[in-house]
This record gives C-alpha cells, sequence and structure tokens, in this order.
C-alpha cells in the first residue's frame, strides 16, 4: 500500500493552467507527506533514506494518507454535487464498515479502535529484521498472498469491488489476521480496489464491475505483530477483453517492476530502483507516478525507507541485509499527476487515462532478494507473466532459494 511522498499541487496547478483540456477545479483537495527541512525550503531535496549527518527526527515513517510531519498542503474540500471527475470511474455506494473481533484474530494493530497508528518508525534507519522478525514477515507474506489470490479469483463482471472487500475481509479473519487498511486513518474497508484511472487506493463500493476494467486489487494483513503488502492487476473479462494498449500499459508496468526487483541485493543504492523503472516507462510511452512511494515494512505499516519510483539524483542509503521494503510503482497512459476525490482517499489521474500497479514485500537476502508476497502453489499465471519480455513465468526473487522455488512452480 503506497505512500504519499512529494508536493504536487503546484505541478497540478501548471497542468491545469497549461491545458486545454481538463481543468481541475479549485475545490479539489491535495493532501501531501512532504519531505522537506523546514516548511520554509523550495529544495526539493529527499530527506527519507538520504545519506546524511543532519541530526535525526524523532518522528515516524507514516504514510498511506498520513498528516505530513513538516508541510501539510491543503485545498479546499470539495463539498459541491458538481465535483468534476477526471475519467469514467464514479463513487457508487459503500457498504457499512466491516468489524474484526478482537478474539479471531492474533493481534490487532495499534490504529484498529481509534485510526491512529501510535508505534512509528524512524525516518533514516532503515531497520535490519532479525531471524524471528523475518519468520514472521515470511507468514505475513504468505497470507497476504492467499488473500490477494481469493480477491482475484472472484474478479468477474458484474461482481461489485464491496463484495471483493467482503471476500478479503473474510480471508483474513479466517487466517488469523487483521485487515491493515481496515480503519488506517479511518480507511473504512479492508483493502484498496483500483479501477482504471484510479490509480491508487480506491474505496470497496457497490459499482459492479464491467468487462475490459482494470483493477489493482492491493492486500495489506497484519498477522502477528507484522504486515505482509502486497498487490497484483486483475482484467475483467481476461486479455481478451483488453485494449491493445491496456495490455501494453499492464505488461510495461509488470515489465519495469521485475527490472527493479532484479537488482535488489546487499551494497545496491536504492536509488537504482526509481532510475531503473522511469528509463523503461518512458521508452514505451508511459510516465511514472512521483507523488506516492513504496515503503519499509514490519512491525510498521510505513517505515524508512521510502522506495522512488523515479530517478533520483542523489546519493541514497545502500541495501543490507535484512531489510524489507515494497517495490510498488503506478505507470500511466497519460499524465501521472494524482487527483484526488472528495473521499480523501482516491487518487485517480489527472487526464483520466488509466493506471496500472504491482507491489511485492521484499527481504534482501545475502545472495539476492526473496519475495515475501510471492506467488505460491495454487497462484494462477497472468498473461504479462506469461508474456515477460525480462523473465516468464513466476516470479519468486534472486536468490539461491528463490529461484529454486520458482522453478518448481513454472515447471507445473
Amino acid at each position: 500500500m503506497t505512500k504519499f511522498l512529494l508536493p504536487t499541487l503546484g505541478a497540478i496547478i501548471a497542468y491545469a493552467s497549461n491545458t486545454n483540456g481538463f481543468v481541475i477545479p479549485s475545490s479539489a483537495r491535495i493532501s501531501l507527506d512532504c519531505r522537506y527541512a523546514a516548511a520554509t525550503t523550495t529544495s526539493s531535496s529527499l530527506f527519507m533514506n538520504k545519506k546524511s549527518k543532519s541530526k535525526r527526527r524523532s518522528s515516524g515513517g507514516g504514510g498511506f494518507g498520513k498528516k505530513a510531519t513538516a508541510i501539510n498542503i491543503k485545498t479546499k474540500k470539495a463539498t459541491n454535487p458538481d465535483f468534476t471527475y477526471a475519467g469514467s470511474i464514479r463513487p457508487f455506494p459503500q457498504s457499512p464498515t466491516r468489524i474484526v473481533d478482537p478474539a479471531a484474530v492474533l493481534s490487532i494493530p495499534d490504529y484498529a479502535i481509534d485510526g491512529v497508528p501510535k508505534k512509528r518508525g524512524t525516518p533514516y534507519e532503515i531497520e535490519i529484521k532479525t531471524p524471528e522478525e523475518i519468520n514472521k514477515m515470511r507468514a505475513s507474506g504468505r497470507c497476504a498472498r492467499e488473500v490477494l489470490d481469493i480477491a482475484g479469483s472472484i474478479v468477474k463482471a458484474g461482481v461489485t469491488t464491496d463484495e471483493i472487500d467482503a471476500a478479503v475481509h473474510a480471508a483474513c479473519v479466517e487466517r488469523g489476521a487483521y485487515p491493515s487498511p481496515l480503519n488506517y486513518r479511518n480507511f473504512p474497508k479492508s483493502c484498496c480496489t483500483s479501477v482504471n484511472e484510479v490509480i491508487c487506493h480506491g474505496i470497496p463500493d457497490k459499482r459492479p464491475l464491467e468487462d475490459g476494467d482494470m483493477i489493482n486489487i492491493d492486500i495489506t494483513v497484519y498477522l502477528d505483530g507484522y504486515h505482509g503488502d502486497c498487490s497484483e492487476m486483475f482484467v475483467v473479462g481476461g486479455k481478451d477483453a483488453l485494449d491493445e494498449k491496456g495490455r501494453k500499459l499492464i505488461q510495461t508496468t509488470y515489465d519495469c517492476w521485475l527490472l527493479a526487483m532484479e537488482l535488489v541485493k546487499p551494497g545496491v543504492n536504492y536509488n537504482a530502483i526509481g532510475k531503473t523503472i522511469e528509463d523503461h516507462v518512458k521508452a514505451e510511452g508511459f510516465s511514472t507516478v512521483r507523488s506516492f512511494c513504496g515503503h519499509g515494512i514490519g512491525s510498521v505499516f510505513h517505515t524508512a525507507p521510502n522506495i522512488y519510483h523515479y530517478a533520483v539524483n542523489q546519493e541514497l542509503q545502500d541495501m543490507e541485509q535484512g531489510h524489507v521494503f515494497t517495490i510498488e510503482p503506478m505507470i500511466c497512459e497519460g499524465d501521472s499527476y494524482p487527483y484526488m476525490w472528495p473521499d480523501d482517499w482516491t487518487a485517480t489521474t489527472v487526464d483520466g487515462g488509466r493506471s496500472a500497479q504491482f507491489e511485492h514485500t521484499l527481504l534482501v537476502t545475502e545472495d539476492g532478494v526473496e519475495a515475501l508476497t510471492g506467488k505460491i502453489e495454487t497462484s494462477p499465471i497472468q498473461f504479462w507473466e506469461e508474456e515477460s519480455a525480462v523473465r516468464k513465468g513466476i516470479w519468486l526473487g534472486t536468490s539461491k532459494d528463490a529461484q529454486a522455488r520458482s522453478n518448481e512452480l513454472n515447471s507445473r
């Protein structure tokens, strides 16, 4: 699940001022998690996981709609019924928020009751997980994968995203896990369902899916004190129901994600991830979202490091064995500026163009990387995996153990 990252208000105003097309109403709200040294600076330097001798802040990593620690830029929240939507997707009625009985799960996160996260990581120090923590994260990652596969299996025309949320909620609780998005800063549902032009944080509702829809389902579970986070694309009606540009968008997103994950190993600088992603998608005619990022994860939902999905022209920290984080690029067929709905969560593209995303929780190992949320024996294979120019078949990592499991699954 993504983090708000850098301020986009100026970029969006510039877009609206210089186009004869879609114009953003002044009532739209932008909420930004900005990482600046002080509210008065205009520097674009990145302070999360940057190599620096500056005094460390005591505040945490945050994200997923987190209120900014340094700057929180907002425009007036839309309150009128004439809010201008960028594309064809509209909000539908939502069912009541589902409840988790604390006795039915192994543990609940500290925000489950009041919506306010109390435990925070740091913006600079990247936690090195202990063997015990890694074992727990493998369990939460496996759980998240099982739930995501269940959610994907019911994607078809006529099914609502609320029905997907109900299935996700039930699958989490059946496994003793709490659905991490639920009540995180008052998010009302147990997963995110982002359809077509929705970049991320789409709220499940009563809209029936239609043939040709592209949907990202984002699952995070909290199992025995640790989060596992993953997302995947699904096409309503399958490959044949999707137009050529939509297929290319998903394939490009998947391939740039694989290219970035293949880089992960001890000693690699974190800035290599974003450059690899941006170089690949730009060459294919697409754009990468800069306002949201991947993140460190563990007992805290979002923590250091920030994972940028675009080129960062400064040295960041180097990866070390035991680091755990997500890579989750959001790639758009048009402009990548986010446009916020009045619900304060749903982020769409500013021009109504479609967006695609994939996500794994990744562990840096001694000899490479392991996808803790990788596919399992019962996971289906999608057309973008079969047709990938980077690596065909199921990808579970580059470590010796991960490659052995990949080969086993791909030989089925």
